[in-house]
């Protein structure tokens, strides 16, 4: 039972990624048709984001009264909903309105499963996690590139990605006993204290890390989730624009090359699951934001635009461990007793991160040009950086080797 639970949240989080890439890569459409500024995409962006804050600070709330299941549940339905909206929205006005029930579905699913795969599988399973959203995210702009280069507007992309996440409701509607079951097979076989062969944690290592400093270095913590979502967000709602402006590339290929970046993050994600059963979370968190960095410089450089292509991918397969990583520590720095709050405020902080930074960059853009794009990309990149670099020196700990005992 928690093996085909862990499934069906693999496939949840794909929910969670087909709407993160859309917005951008079908804004520069969008925009035409609508006649509307170049940086509303930044405030309707920042309002989604403004909603999965809210949500998530109270998802440890509603979690603890519906159940994970269910609040999974109507957190699909609330984005399939919301996308539905977009696709036959009139006016920009109403693209706000849908903003509000997308941002508060994403949020509640995020912080819960997040949370809840933190405390219960190990780090190799936190990694495909999120790659599972990361082929969400993907096939988001390949869906809708496919529509807008046809004969097909942005809006019939939309109806179907919406359609998707319907299907999706009705799948976790029909699994919900599957949580209970779950919980009830993982007490079974976690009585002896024992690693179990699906991934659960041992309560042993739990126990161990009650000790663990759970104050220490929340600060740069929190910094670290900001600038992350910060660089992460930003190249999924600008680089579109990015391109076809800058660069004078296709709207369509731009999209194209935009799903690419989002499967640098899948493709990295599938490969670091493997990676954590030799190398520790924290050298894959510093070889990320390098890698990061030197996709930022090939998008600054002046280059030809096939390397902007290759420096998106870059910024991708750097995104790839961190995310995952950091939250899978979360534990190991701060103590399993402190994790859950923790895990409220770095959440909170990631969103924050992807609700100030890229309406931040749109405004910039609006009133210099979008050509400083990869400028602020860099910025947030060594910012992120810098705040990991010193969070591992103020705590002092040493993180876990979490794949090197891993079972299967």
């Amino acid at each position: 039972m928690v093996t085909l639970l862990l499934i069906l949240i693999y496939i949840a989080f794909i929910s969670l990624g087909l709407p993160d890439s859309v917005l951008g890569s079908a804004w520069p459409v969008m925009q035409a048709e609508y006649g509307a500024p170049l940086g509303l995409a930044g405030y309707i962006s920042m309002l989604i984001a403004a909603g999965t804050i809210f949500s998530s600070l109270f998802s440890g709330w509603l979690i603890q009264r519906l159940g994970t299941g269910l609040v999974t549940m109507i957190s699909v339905m609330l984005t399939a909903a919301a996308l539905g909206g977009y696709a036959y929205a009139p006016s920009p006005a109403w693209l706000f309105l849908f903003a509000v029930p997308l941002g508060l579905g994403a949020g509640a699913v995020d912080a819960g499963l997040n949370s809840y795969v933190a405390a219960h599988y190990k780090a190799h399973h936190m990694s495909w996690l999120h790659c599972f959203w990361g082929i969400g995210a993907t096939l988001g702009p390949i869906i809708l590139s496919q529509y807008v280069t046809g004969d097909a507007s942005w809006r019939q992309g939309y109806q179907t990605i919406s359609l998707l996440q319907w299907g999706l409701v009705a799948v976790l509607l029909l699994a919900l006993p599957l949580w209970k079951l779950a919980a009830a097979s993982r007490e079974n076989a976690s009585g002896n204290g024992r690693q179990t062969g699906n991934g659960t944690k041992p309560i042993h290592l739990q126990e161990e890390q009650e000790k663990r400093p759970a104050k220490q270095g929340v600060i740069l913590a929190l910094l670290t989730f900001l600038f992350y979502c910060g660089v992460e967000a930003s190249v999924g709602l600008w680089g579109s624009s990015y391109l076809v402006y800058v660069k004078e590339l296709p709207a369509s290929t731009a999209a194209g090359w935009i799903s690419m970046y989002y499967g640098g993050i899948t493709v990295g994600r599938f490969i670091t699951g493997f990676v954590t059963f030799k190398v520790s979370s924290r050298t894959l968190i510093r070889a990320g934001q390098l890698i990061v960095l030197g996709g930022a410089l090939l998008l600054l450089l002046p280059l030809p635009a096939v390397c902007s292509l290759i420096g998106l991918i870059l910024v991708g397969l750097g995104c790839a461990p961190i995310f995952p990583c950091m939250i899978h520590e979360t534990p190991a720095r701060f103590g399993s007793k402190h994790a859950p709050r923790i895990m409220g405020y770095q959440m909170a902080a990631a969103y924050t991160g992807g609700t100030i930074l890229p309406p931040l960059l749109g405004v910039l853009a609006a009133s210099l040009t979008v050509g400083i794009f990869p400028v602020l990309v860099l910025l947030y990149a060594f910012l992120m950086l810098a705040a990991s670099e010193r969070i591992n020196s103020v705590l002092k700990t040493r993180l876990p080797e979490q794949g090197t005992h891993q079972s299967a």
